[in-house]
């Protein structure tokens, strides 16, 4: 049996991250026209380098929470298990989950906009901002995908193919509004995979799961767990 898992920022939220869609969500309070794109990085880096710190900073303290730990033990007992996720937290990893992929980068790497090196740094606040490449002085980014960016195609091509071979699909804490990952369960559905969401409120995957249970990311994997073994 082949399970697969799509998760959103809904999963992190108990942990204490922000959402970006939810009520209080992130793009409530800002304009990711002005902090999340190529063009806006391109105009005012210290600004875009200061709100990636902050959010650094808020993801340092945070602590991976039951249903990080859930998933990373589903993965233990069912051996093809994978996480496909959008966050970029590294909470996951952090929960002992070995097979995660990334759709939209992770805010811990960060990558030379001269000579492309990247590399990880798990310092928060950092020393400077905008930070600069050790290799060449060049302005460093966030190692994460922006709006108006592609995914990373290998994380993009895995994720399609889990997805067309997933026996049970979950969708876990994500408003399904982002497109490519916002396909992935559709592709799962329509491939034959038993479709299960977890997510306080409805979604556009609503109408088409097989279970769709509206709790939060630790009391919905709670009440699934038992399906899956």
């Amino acid at each position: 049996m082949k399970v697969v898992v799509l998760t959103g920022a809904g999963i992190s939220a108990e942990s204490g991250i922000p959402t970006f869609r939810g009520k209080d969500g992130l793009w409530k309070k800002h304009d990711p026209m002005k902090l999340a794109t190529p063009e806006a990085f391109g105009k005012n880096p210290k600004l875009v380098w200061e709100w990636y710190d902050w959010r650094r900073q808020l993801i340092a303290k945070a602590k991976p929470n039951e249903a990080h730990l859930l998933l990373a033990d589903l993965e233990k007992k069912i051996g093809d298990f994978w996480v496909v996720t959008q966050n970029v937290d590294g909470l996951h990893q952090r929960a002992g989950s070995k097979k995660v992929i990334e759709l939209h980068g992770n805010i811990w790497k960060v990558r030379c906009t001269s000579c492309g090196v990247e590399d990880y740094d798990y310092r928060a606040p950092l020393p400077e901002i905008p930070p600069k490449c050790e290799s060449c002085g060049g302005l460093l980014r966030p190692g994460v995908v922006w709006f108006g960016e592609s995914l990373p195609i290998d994380a993009l091509q895995k994720a399609f193919a889990l997805s067309q071979e997933a026996d049970i699909f979950l969708v876990i804490g994500t408003s399904a509004q982002v497109y490519p990952a916002a396909e992935l369960p559709f592709i799962a559905k329509n491939s034959g995979a038993k479709l299960i969401e977890i997510n306080p409120e409805e979604t556009p995957v609503t109408p088409y799961a097989d279970i769709s249970v509206r709790k939060t990311a630790s009391e919905g994997l709670k009440e699934i767990i038992p399906e899956l073994l």
